[in-house]
């Protein structure tokens, strides 16, 4: 076998074994099933073994033989590393680029509001923003680097702290409860809460009634008001004077900057410091790419965060 048509058949395989079909890999090739499924038949007569067995009678899932599922490692490792090698040609290019990956809610409060210096220090180095709200996985997406929000700990990723954050009440300045910038006890009790829904699933993420509960407003009901999926939303109903917010200091930062939101008076109020933080994430083998490490260091200065930068 040729050797481009022997990379084409193994590419087909590695697709086909992470998909499970011939149609799945088709769509992330941009070819058709057919020629899919011809590459894999090609591969397993030279080999003079088969890679997959149907899932089950009539169906179209496929599994991979015993043999297949030990050499699928050391495949993909070898077509991360053939990535990272035609990166480094690209390095030479005076015009390349850098996909980045980062939530929807952080893109808009914090990463896109910022970009624009980015772009003029490095108007050479194109920025592709993926703003997908599942973790992307880096090596099917082809990503340089990303931005995730959690313990810092990603199988396949290295990551480095840039930001730690907490949580506070805001509200738009012109709230109609406010008094001299304050809010009573009975002003807190007839205020929409806005619940951000966006990290529901993670357990240790404090709620209204837990923060209510912390700085003594065990009085104040908590299971009514405004709720929302996304963090950058749950802001934006805040400035619209919909209701008071539990504000994420990261998200929030650029609308106080701003006067947009302000931090109201309240007796007791406390500034909860949250377990999670942001954390920049790539590919170990890509961490010394040239445009991983300028955005990187990109990041780390705009977070307040020093480098050391060669």
């Amino acid at each position: 076998m040729a050797t481009p048509a022997y990379l084409n058949a193994l590419r087909a395989f590695e697709a086909t074994a992470r998909h499970g079909s011939f149609s799945a890999a088709a769509t992330e090739l941009n070819v058709t099933a057919a020629a899919v499924g011809q590459q894999v038949r090609n591969l397993e007569a030279w080999l003079g073994i088969a890679l997959f067995v149907r899932a089950g009678r009539g169906a179209g899932q496929l599994e991979l033989t015993v043999n297949a599922q030990r050499a699928l490692p050391d495949i993909q490792a070898a077509f991360e590393r053939l990535a990272v090698g035609v990166a480094r040609l690209k390095e030479a290019s005076a015009h390349t680029g850098i996909n980045v990956t980062v939530s929807p809610a952080f893109a808009a409060k914090w990463l896109v509001p910022r970009l624009e210096r980015f772009q003029r220090a490095y108007p050479a180095l194109d920025v592709q923003l993926d703003t997908d709200a599942r973790s992307l996985d880096f090596t099917v997406e082809r990503l340089d680097i990303g931005v995730r929000y959690g313990s810092g700990q990603w199988a396949g990723l290295a990551s480095e702290k840039l930001m730690s954050e907490s949580l506070f009440p805001v509200c738009a300045p012109d709230f109609p409860l406010l008094r001299h910038g304050r809010l009573d006890a009975s002003a807190l009790m007839q205020c929409t809460l806005i619940h951000d829904l966006s990290m529901s699933n993670d357990p240790g993420y404090p709620s209204w009634r837990a923060w209510l509960d912390r700085v003594g407003y065990t009085q104040v009901r908590a299971d009514h008001g405004l709720r929302i999926n996304n963090s950058a939303a749950v802001l934006q109903a805040a400035v619209e004077r919909q209701g008071l917010a539990l504000a994420r200091s990261v998200m929030v930062q650029d609308d106080l900057n701003a006067g947009r939101l302000i931090r109201p008076l309240l007796e007791g109020e406390v500034e909860w410091p949250l377990q999670q933080a942001y954390y920049i994430v790539y590919r170990p083998e890509r961490g010394d790419l040239s445009n991983v490490r300028v955005f990187r260091d990109w990041l780390m200065a705009e977070a307040g965060v020093f480098v050391s930068i060669p």
